[in-house]
């Protein structure tokens, strides 16, 4: 079976930083494109950050760049996101995926199938 369990959220004051992990069982994601959302109430889930299945290609949604920082660990089959100078605006349910093997890197959520149940990260004023 088939899972993704996140960890690492909780809360924060602004300008902290928090490390999300993301732990991949049941199959190997090594060769699979591997990404974060987030969802805040009310709003629909968005894309936050992607990886390659080898990390050498990564991608950002504009308002992360700079202040997250997506990698993977294939050895322990394990996904990060180290996410640092956080604002409230970024308090949301943050979601872990993994795509199917060979897939590129994407930005939508149609794009991966295998979902975590979330972790999440709350950022006070």
């Amino acid at each position: 079976q088939v899972q993704l369990v996140e960890s690492g959220g909780g809360l924060v004051q602004a300008g902290g930083s928090l490390r999300l992990s993301c732990a991949a069982s049941g199959r190997t994601f090594s060769n699979s494109a591997m990404a974060w959302f987030r969802q805040a109430p009310g709003k629909e889930r968005e894309f936050v950050s992607a990886i390659s299945w080898i990390g050498g290609s990564t991608r950002y949604a504009d308002s992360m760049k700079g202040r997250f920082t997506i990698s993977r660990d294939n050895a322990k089959n394990t996904l990060y996101l180290q996410m640092n100078s956080l604002k409230p605006e970024d308090t949301a349910v943050y979601y872990c995926a993994a795509s199917y093997p060979g897939q590129i890197v994407a930005v939508t959520t149609s794009s991966y199938h295998y979902w975590g149940q979330g972790t999440q990260v709350t950022v006070s004023s």
